[in-house]
């Protein structure tokens, strides 16, 4: 079994109630999902000060000194509200992140534009691949709502892109070339869920159909996708002929804040209920039953939601 503990949308300022439940199911990794702080800011020095000030956190410091930490970026930590290309001080920013996960100053992430990286990992006789993305660095701007209703409403051309074309070509090798047991894909923003109208792949049409595709196409097995953004947690799955898997869409959000007055909203791939509570993720990898077990956790260790996917 890989235990894998995940979440977004943390401020340092706000009690981090949520660490100790984090050890107490010992996981053998953790994945910052975004969002890690709330910086919003082109100014470098204020986003490492932020950084530090949760690198002090006792609970977290414990975290980090027992279990190993990667992840990526959503708009506040990289410094523009709902913010992509258009955002001029991102690479000082993408420093600052690579900092505080800990990457080496020789490392290539530190020479190459986007945070975007490839792990592996083994367990038993089993091994996992974890694909972070970057949704942030090269992502065409957004296109607001004129009526209103909406925040955003999606591209109708195909010109946009969320990641890249470098890294999409980087992204298409590393699932045609994975003969990993499980394939996780780390989006800050969700994949599935789109009809709402905040941030999300499904402004982008093209281009989540171009993910879809590349998902079903590269013969990866069991891939799926951990996101967040959004200050609620939930589950969502695909199931179709062209996709080997079934492709499960994992939010969890937020860490520190949620969305508690929740009223509702469109998610026609959803299972289960919307969990607007402070919460993390937990994935449960099971290599002999093929099986990967999604957990929403609260504080004391409450268990909000569950959902099983058998393979």
């Amino acid at each position: 079994m890989f235990r894998i503990a995940f979440g977004s949308c943390n401020r340092t300022e706000l009690p981090n109630l949520l660490w100790d439940d984090i050890m107490e199911v010992q996981p053998d990794l953790w994945i910052w999902g975004g969002d890690n702080i709330y910086a919003d800011t082109d100014n470098a020095d204020t986003i490492r000060a932020m950084y530090e000030d949760q690198n002090e956190v006792p609970e977290y410091k414990a975290l980090v000194a027992e279990v190993p930490v990667i992840g990526t970026w959503d708009d506040h930590d990289y410094g523009l509200n709902d913010g992509g290309v258009e955002f001029g001080a991102k690479a000082e920013s993408q420093q600052a992140l690579l900092d505080f996960l800990g990457v080496p100053g020789e490392h290539p992430r530190r020479y190459r534009e986007g945070v975007y990286a490839a792990h592996n990992y083994s367990f038993g006789n089993y091994t996992a691949k974890v694909l972070v993305l970057d949704t942030r660095y090269f992502r065409s701007p957004l296109r607001a709502d004129p009526t209103g209703v909406k925040r955003y409403i999606p591209h109708t051309e195909e010109g946009g892109t969320v990641l890249g074309s470098e890294q999409w070509q980087w992204l298409e090798r590393e699932l045609r070339s994975s003969r990993a047991d499980f394939n996780i894909v780390v989006s800050s923003i969700q994949v599935l869920s789109g009809a709402h109208g905040f941030e999300s792949w499904g402004l982008f049409p093209a281009q989540s159909q171009k993910l879809l595709d590349l998902i079903a196409d590269s013969g990866a097995s069991r891939v799926i996708v951990l996101s967040g953004d959004r200050h609620i947690s939930e589950f969502s799955r695909l199931e179709s002929e062209s996709l080997k898997d079934p492709l499960v869409d994992f939010t969890s959000s937020g860490l520190t804040h949620a969305y508690r007055d929740f009223s509702g909203e469109p998610n026609p791939y959803r299972v289960g209920e919307v969990i607007a509570v402070e919460s993390f993720g937990l994935l449960l990898l099971d290599g002999d039953k093929k099986q990967a077990i999604f957990q929403i956790r609260g504080d004391s260790g409450e268990v909000l939601a569950e959902l099983r996917q058998d393979y």
